[in-house]
């Protein structure tokens, strides 16, 4: 046996080369590959180079005692090591890939792995195209292909991009659906009213679910006319049902934008309209500062009272005539629409009641007999003079605490 294997070892040798195909036996099988008893000399086919397409072990191709044909890929003589082909030896799938499976044409495939970024797709022995997970579903987040697919699965997609050279298969999922934001233009026009579901909240904003998969974000200056808002979550709670109108639509960037206040008159703005200058109202300071004092006049709309215009005298610092929550009466002395400012005046107000008093003052007097501003003059010296002519209280005096006529006629 030794001297005929030696024989048949001497005349194998002689005959190997490269890219000559030989007719062997399968003697054994690993992990990695099998061993090819080429006739007194064995020879490795790799698994790799078993198959075109995906093979896991050896074993799902070939069997110890198989007969094959195989092709030399390299001989190293002096090492006496041959390295085989079996895929070699049929047409590559490759070859013709890009005349097979055209850009946009539709392809219906095997699932036969997934990974964090997207599944493998086997479309035919050999060639596997990859569905990232970007392109699975035009809406939705896909954090993981096994939340849409399983492996073996089959699933219609879309060629995306393919590579002959590199031997790159790009394939989509979502692609064989309309896209849904390529359809909101037609669906919705800017200014229409639409009811949602608030799926997510951030420091910016709220995200509505308008339709499956499609999101509107509702930012955080268009939930209110007047609050200040520092956070959505003090006017919306996660999974809250909403009524909002569309502000804006992009379809090439996929964005929805929404508004909440709008959904209300603009109240601040209305006021602008109405309040003009002239006007006495009644407030309430809500901030103070150096140069003057902040009235709110209505929920959203404050006016500036500047300390020029707090009074008649002087005053150097306003929190010291002036406090937090107190109510005023202040004129309107400014408007600016554009700019969204007031200009009150608290001085102003009181010549306002002042002149009002004296006008009703008058008008009574007249009626009476013919009051003149004089005779107001008169009995205004006359209050005051019979003011001071008043004594203090508690005069020991008098035995029942009566004031001592002759001590009063002493006085002037």
């Amino acid at each position: 046996l030794e001297e005929e294997n030696a024989e048949k070892k001497e005349k194998t040798l002689k005959d190997l080369e490269e890219g000559k195909v030989f007719r062997g036996v399968v003697k054994n099988l690993t992990d990695y590959g099998a061993f090819i008893d080429l006739g007194g000399i064995d020879g490795l086919l790799h698994i790799t180079d078993m198959s075109w397409g995906r093979i896991n072990h050896p074993s799902e191709k070939f069997q110890i005692g198989d007969e094959v044909d195989v092709i030399v890929l390299k001989f190293d003589a002096e090492r006496e090591r041959v390295s085989l082909g079996f895929k070699q030896l049929q047409e590559d799938p490759w070859e013709f890939a890009a005349h097979k499976y055209p850009v946009d044409s539709r392809i219906r495939g095997k699932v036969v792995s997934l990974t964090d970024y997207g599944a493998f797709i086997e479309v035919e022995e050999g060639i596997e195209g990859l569905i990232h997970v970007s392109e699975m579903s035009w809406t939705k987040r896909v954090k993981h292909p096994s939340k849409l697919l399983s492996v073996g699965d089959w699933v219609e997609c879309v060629t995306l991009e393919i590579d002959e050279e590199a031997r790159r298969l790009s394939l989509g999922l979502k692609q064989t659906e309309p896209n849904p934001w390529d359809l909101i233009g037609s669906k919705y026009r800017v200014g229409d009213q639409i009811k949602g579901t608030v799926r997510n909240i951030t420091d910016f904003g709220a995200f509505v679910e308008v339709e499956d998969g499609i999101d509107g974000l509702v930012h955080i200056s268009d939930l209110s006319w007047t609050k200040r808002i520092k956070h959505p979550s003090e006017m919306l709670n996660k999974g809250d049902e909403v009524e909002a109108v569309i502000l804006k639509i992009d379809s090439e960037n996929q964005r929805l934008s929404l508004g909440i206040k709008q959904m209300q008159s603009n109240e601040p703005e209305d006021y602008f309209r109405e309040e003009m200058v002239g006007n006495v109202l009644t407030g309430k300071i809500v901030r103070l500062t150096d140069f003057g004092a902040f009235v709110q006049l209505t929920e959203g709309v404050e006016g500036l009272v500047h300390v020029s215009e707090m009074a008649k005298e002087r005053i150097e610092r306003p929190e010291d005539a002036f406090s937090i929550d107190q109510e005023v009466r202040v004129k309107v002395i400014k408007v600016d629409p554009v700019e969204r400012k007031i200009g009150l005046s608290i001085k102003a107000a009181l010549d306002e009641i002042d002149t009002a008093s004296l006008r009703s003052f008058q008008d009574t007097q007249n009626s009476d007999g013919g009051a003149t501003l004089g005779d107001l003059m008169s009995a205004a010296v006359l209050r005051r003079e019979n003011a001071d002519d008043e004594l203090p209280s508690g005069d020991d005096s008098g035995t029942d605490g009566d004031v001592d006529t002759d001590d009063a006629a002493d006085k002037p």
